[in-house]
């Protein structure tokens, strides 16, 4: 919301001297945020003066363009010229060639004289053009940077000005002005009016507030105005659409009239263009008061005003032009043919006020918040009403509101206004609020004495009775978002001030901290940041060949996937079921920039949708939903089960004089897994597997004891790399952490060390080629018993003096017992037992 200075000042007690940043930092101590400052002056400075046009000779061009060579005085006739510089006339009569003809002798217009300074940086010298000095120039409203009229310059007699010539025409023209931007939170709607933002002002500063809408006299009706019903009997979202509509008629209006230069510097400044009158004295009334207003063209209109919902299939063209397809959740102002607007959020085309309307009907009504909401974001049609209407307006304002638009049209529109007023429907009833005595002061923590807990509350309006026990507060009107107790709490400590707030730590609770998943999280994330992997973090947000290739193992396979309804890309429209695509695509974007070498992994959500997705309930606000509500609305998320993966590619380490490093391979991948399960204390078994992203060969299949299969891991498939311009040897992994996490024991027991020696022997065995090494591996271990502390495979052969179709697989075994120094035989023993399983659940013949 901008805030201009002079505005502000009718109603609040603002220094003279006071800048845009002063009022933010005053703002700032009540809770508002400060956003930006606004100046005019910036980009415009002087002279800028009012001159008068004392002839104008048209000089036709060979190019076909007319000129006008004209001579301007800028200083009045007999008075001493005070300007003085390079080009200004000492007679006070400035020659000045113009191209726009929109003006006669005797008009006063706006004159840059040379040393101004115009927005773009564009300065004012005198010029040889057209066969004439021309030293200054006849201004538009686009060159001073207040409207879009370039074609015309200014004629200050046509809206309604007659300044003395060569005065300042920057403060003619608002251009001295400045406004403070703040922030307004969606809590404190009061604040997107200067109404609003003075009290606050006021209460900043402890000086007295004058409230706009007290200075508006309501005029008593004789009778009732225009026929307006409101129809909405089934609240929607648990209470009516409207509550109150108050409508006036204001006739014989010229609705072609200029609006006054004090009105357009004031909604330029405030942020909004000038349109025409009409328009202009609604947004002005909004901007002061708070309240949304819309006009219609009472001719236009087709017997009485009806608000009510949408019927199904119903439409309105918007006054931005587009068709808009209507839902019945949408609140509307209709006439005998139909919808002519959407309530409080934007008006029709059919009703339309334009210059040709001379007979206005104001509407200022008050209308459910939540259903204004919805209807703004359901048609994405953001407006300043809707703005407004959807943070809660001040119902009590709407007759205060629409008086002050008629006596606008009638001073600045030559209107008649009606006698007759209709005010339809009631007003609501104010929250009472009881709170109770120290509760302040026990929720804060500060101790508040009872007169700054009644000034702070009496400062926003509020009205208080004490009862037994403590004060019953009856919040205004303007604040609806004043409901329960807490809300109060926070209005005193906001305007007593925050820094009385004393800053103590909490003592943590005892017996509390992570949970055992945030924990495992943790522990895993940790693990793989030790073993050299960076961490990275990527967006949930995929194709839907990515969750088709990454999703499912096997091609063909049909990979349910969550759509986003508003996606940020088109091409990335779905959520992940994988963490691969956003490391492959981290790698490749570092890939291309030159960072070849690079062990990245990520842990986060995937997202696994059921037979279901979402829920057409939609539970109203206010009131707890039905555990029947509640279990249809978790029937419809999706599962969300954390993984963690890990891409390498490139090598290990950097280059150096006299090293080589190594390439990542896909044992480091597998490495990778392994070590997230030892760190859980969970044994993987790593078997052949096959995935259609994985290379056919070089693709292992992690799974728990339990045959549950938890993740993959290897070399990516050489077509998918090739794609991606990654390196045809680039290795990833990706595991199921909540299965490891439901796999893992709840305390990992270290096993004691044994102080007896180790015992080693090496075994070669030669098996068929089809045989998984880790089947073998398996029988080994079981077969060799107790004794047998670690078993790692170290060669895998097949060449000279092995049978073709046959490989050569050698382990190492280590053997140790914890309670005696193992014999050589003992040692041998156990490896033949392990010999013999083997050659029997897997046919191998020790070589």
């Amino acid at each position: 919301m901008r805030i201009p200075l002079s505005w502000l000042r009718e109603y609040a007690q603002v220094p003279v001297d006071a800048t845009a940043e002063d009022v933010m930092a005053d703002l700032v101590t009540v809770g508002l945020e400060e956003e930006d400052v606004h100046r005019p002056s910036d980009s415009v400075s002087g002279p800028i003066v009012v001159g008068q046009v004392l002839d104008v000779v048209k000089e036709p061009q060979t190019n076909g363009k007319t000129i006008n060579w004209c001579h301007v005085r800028v200083v009045p006739e007999g008075a001493e010229q005070t300007l003085t510089g390079d080009g200004i006339d000492p007679s006070g009569v400035q020659g000045i060639v113009c191209g726009a003809h929109n003006f006669e002798a005797g008009d006063k217009v706006v004159v840059t004289l040379p040393g101004a300074v115009l927005p773009g940086d564009f300065r004012i010298t005198p010029r040889k053009t057209y066969g004439h000095t021309s030293a200054g120039m006849i201004a538009s409203a686009r060159e001073l940077g207040i409207g879009d009229d370039h074609d015309g310059i200014i004629v200050l007699s046509r809206l309604g000005l007659d300044p003395e010539i060569g005065a300042d025409a920057m403060e003619l023209l608002g251009l001295t002005d400045e406004a403070a931007e703040i922030n307004v939170t969606p809590d404190r709607g009061y604040c997107f009016s200067i109404r609003g933002v003075a009290r606050e002002y006021a209460l900043a500063t402890g000086t007295s507030f004058t409230d706009p809408a007290a200075q508006v006299e309501v005029a008593a009706a004789s009778g009732e105005g225009y026929r307006v019903r409101l129809e909405d009997q089934a609240p929607v979202y648990g209470k009516p659409g409207c509550d109150r509509f108050v409508a006036r008629a204001v006739r014989g209006v010229d609705a072609s009239r200029p609006t006054p230069q004090w009105m357009a510097s004031r909604l330029r400044l405030a942020g909004m263009r000038s349109i025409s009158l009409v328009v202009d004295i609604s947004n002005y009334v909004m901007l002061e008061l708070g309240q949304p207003l819309h006009f219609y063209d009472v001719d236009k209109l087709q017997g009485p005003i009806v608000v009510r919902r949408a019927n199904p299939g119903e439409t309105l063209v918007t006054l931005d032009g587009k068709e808009r397809k209507l839902s019945t959740e949408d609140l509307l102002i209709t006439d005998d043919r139909g919808a002519v607007g959407l309530a409080g959020v934007m008006g029709g085309t059919e009703t339309e006020v334009g210059d040709g309307t001379t007979n206005v009907l104001i509407e200022s009504a008050h209308f459910d918040d939540v259903s204004m909401g919805r209807t703004r974001r359901r048609h994405k049609l953001p407006s300043e009403a809707s703005k407004r209407n959807e943070r809660g307006v001040d119902w009590e304002v709407a007759d205060e509101a629409a008086q002050r638009a008629v006596d606008l049209l009638v001073e600045l529109a030559g209107g008649t206004a009606d006698t007759t007023a209709t005010d339809a429907g009631t007003r609501p009833v104010p929250m009472v609020i009881d709170l109770p005595d120290g509760f302040a002061s026990r929720l804060i923590g500060f101790d508040y004495s009872a007169e700054q807990i009644e000034t702070a509350l009496t400062g926003i309006g509020a009205s208080i009775e004490q009862y037994d026990g403590g004060l019953r507060v009856t919040a205004p009107s303007w604040r609806p978002d004043l409901a329960i107790k807490e809300d109060l709490v926070e209005e005193i400590a906001r305007l007593v001030g925050y820094d009385r707030i004393p800053a103590t730590l909490p003592v943590a609770p005892p017996g509390r901290g992570l949970t055992r998943g945030q924990q495992q999280r943790r522990r895993v994330l940790q693990s793989l940041a030790d073993a050299g992997l960076t961490e990275v973090l990527n967006y949930p947000f995929v194709s839907t060949e990515q969750n088709t290739t990454f999703g499912a193992p096997h091609t063909g396979t049909e990979v349910a996937a969550v759509k986003l309804a508003n996606p940020i890309s088109a091409e990335f429209g779905y959520l992940r079921t994988s963490l691969l695509p956003g490391l492959l695509e981290t790698a490749r974007r570092n890939h291309s920039r030159g960072f070849r070498d690079l062990a990245l992994y990520e842990g986060g959500l995937v997202f696994l949708p059921g037979e279901k997705i979402g829920s057409e309930v939609l539970p109203p606000l206010g009131v707890k939903p039905s555990e029947e509500v509640l279990e249809e609305l978790f029937a419809g998320i999706p599962e969300q089960p954390w993984h963690v993966g890990a891409v390498l590619t490139g090598h290990e380490a950097a280059p150096g004089a006299g090293f080589t490093p190594r390439a990542w391979e896909w044992s480091d991948a597998v490495d990778a897994a392994l070590t997230v399960g030892d760190i859980l204390g969970v044994e993987l078994v790593v078997a052949q597997g096959e995935h259609q992203a994985f290379h056919p060969g070089r693709t292992a299949q992690l799974s728990l004891r339990t045959g549950e299969v938890v993740g993959y891991a290897g070399e990516l498939h050489p077509k998918l790399l090739a794609d991606l311009d990654l390196p045809a040897r680039t290795a990833a992994m990706e595991l199921n952490g909540e299965a490891l996490f439901e796999a893992a024991a709840d305390v990992i027991v270290a096993k004691p060390l044994s102080t007896f020696p180790l015992s080693t022997q090496d075994v070669a065995l030669v098996v068929d080629s089809s045989v998984p090494a880790e089947a073998v591996r398996e029988a080994l271990r079981e077969g060799a018993g107790e004794l047998l502390e670690d078993i790692a495979l170290f060669d895998v052969y097949s060449g000279t003096g092995i049978e073709p179709g046959k490989k050569s697989l050698a382990f190492g075994l280590r053997f140790r017992a914890d309670d005696r120094t193992l014999t050589a035989d003992e040692a041998s023993a156990a490896r033949a037992q392990g010999v013999e399983l083997a050659a029997a659940r897997c046919g191998a013949v020790q070589r």
